[in-house]
């Protein structure tokens, strides 16, 4: 299937790991299956979702950052969205410590994700101010740092049009 995306055009392919061996402590078995998709990936970025509501801990989740950083992802992402909790604070801290650490490590950026639960402006601008801190300004390009919430946009489009009436209505 991934092959076929790529063939037909696609250029970012998603995944979720397998939880259930995840938790299992098939870690392995992980790390495999990621590194497959990457090379069915081709030329195409390979974006690994670790559904962070689910793994539990943050120890979990820390692990799984680095399963899927070893196996070649070019972006890991907190959710599918369909699953709570999915984007929160300490999660995305945790996953953008990881990158750090392993572009200190390799010399390799990787992006970061962060996807439900991010509902206004005001909470995006925490994510930002977060990512300019742990990995500092370079970060901050949809090239590496993405959010994923719908609701997100509505919110910054009432923001920018409350904005724009105040401004004109001085006029």
């Amino acid at each position: 299937e991934v092959q076929l995306a790529v063939a037909a055009g696609a250029t970012e392919i998603d995944m979720v790991i397998d939880r259930g061996a995840f938790l299992s402590g098939r870690h392995g078995h992980v790390h495999d299956e990621i590194c497959a998709v990457k090379d069915a990936c081709g030329a195409a970025h390979l974006k690994v979702i670790l559904e962070t509501g689910e793994l539990r801990t943050y120890d979990n989740i820390r692990r799984a950052c680095r399963i899927a950083l070893l196996a070649g992802g070019d972006f890991i992402k907190t959710s599918t969205g369909k699953v709570a909790p999915a984007s929160t604070l300490p999660v995305v801290l945790l996953m953008l410590e990881a990158v750090r650490d392993h572009f200190l490590e390799t010399g390799q950026k990787v992006g970061v994700k962060a996807a439900g639960g991010i509902r206004t402006a005001k909470d995006a601008l925490k994510y930002l101010v977060l990512v300019a801190e742990t990995c500092g300004d370079g970060w901050l390009s949809p090239q590496w740092f993405r959010f994923g919430a719908s609701s997100l946009l509505n919110d910054v489009l009432l923001q920018l049009y409350a904005l724009y009436k105040q401004a004109t209505d001085g006029d």
